[in-house]
């Protein structure tokens, strides 16, 4: 459905576009063209019919297209284009129909011409000279509508409205790109956000885990390390019998220990009677 709507608007948006420019290039066209005896189109002279005189062919307000033909080819019945030279519009240029060939009082060649709703004939032969070419085709009322375009109203209708509305269309559409281009970008840095935030939670998570692992191992080895027994008291020591091997160096000792007392008491005796003699000499 979207992609659908995005066709639609698309395709308005071109053919806004296409109206647009083609208003301006007709115009254009009008200005330069329409109307101007020294200008054509491909060989063409287009003209804007402003009155009724020739009602029963072409209406006020019809764009007729003239070719340039050569007079002399010129028939009666024809509908030809010329330079007026009646007084009453002198310079003006006239579309209509030929009802004779004829001369003027100078003798030269020319055209009793007639506008058919009113049946009367124009003022001034039209000679030659004055002819503008021979009446094609017309389209009606396309000479209204560019006259409507050459004024304000029809240039800012027709041409400034759909420019404005298409850069209107290309602002707001520049708008919304933008806003969805800041709410991606807020979205993905929300993302990134989020995105640390949960590694954080689960570092966190892991180093519980890694803790409560930890407390869980030590248990273990606290239930798995045997308990030390109590210290015997001192009273109910046995004994501790010597070895065979080492009672012959304590019998050794004893026997040395009379052997070093004789000297000794033997010392003392000698000394006694010095003293005595000392005692006998005072």
């Amino acid at each position: 459905m979207k992609k659908a709507l995005s066709i639609i608007k698309t395709t308005l948006v071109w053919l806004v576009v296409l109206l647009a420019v083609s208003m301006m290039i007709f115009t254009v066209i009008s200005v330069t063209t329409f109307n101007r005896n020294d200008r054509d189109l491909f060989g063409y002279k287009m003209y804007i019919v402003n009155t009724d005189s020739m009602k029963d062919t072409f209406a006020a307000g019809s764009l007729i297209l003239v070719k340039e033909i050569d007079p002399a080819t010129l028939q009666e019945g024809d509908i030809i284009t010329f330079m007026s030279q009646d007084t009453d519009s002198f310079g003006e240029t006239i579309t209509h129909k030929i009802r004779k060939l004829t001369t003027d009082a100078e003798g030269k060649p020319g055209f009793i011409t007639y506008g058919t709703t009113t049946d009367v004939d124009d003022e001034t032969i039209v000679t030659y000279p004055y002819v503008l070419g021979k009446y094609q085709s017309h389209i009606s009322g396309l000479g209204t509508f560019f006259n409507f375009l050459k004024t304000t109203p029809g240039y800012f209708l027709c041409i400034f409205t759909p420019f404005m509305l298409i850069i209107l269309y290309e602002g707001i559409k520049f708008f919304n790109l933008f806003r969805r281009y800041k709410k991606e970008q807020m979205e993905e840095m929300q993302a990134e956000k989020d995105k640390i935030e949960q590694e954080k939670a689960e570092n966190a998570k892991m180093l519980e885990e890694l803790k409560a692992l930890k407390a869980q191992l030590e248990g273990q080895q606290t239930a798995a390390k045997p308990a030390e027994p109590a210290p015997a008291p001192v009273e109910a020591e046995a004994p501790v019998e010597e070895a065979p091997a080492e009672e012959a160096p304590a019998e050794e000792a004893k026997e040395e220990a009379p052997a070093e007392a004789a000297p000794a008491v033997e010392e003392v005796k000698e000394e006694a009677p010095a003293e005595e003699d000392g005692t006998k000499e005072e």
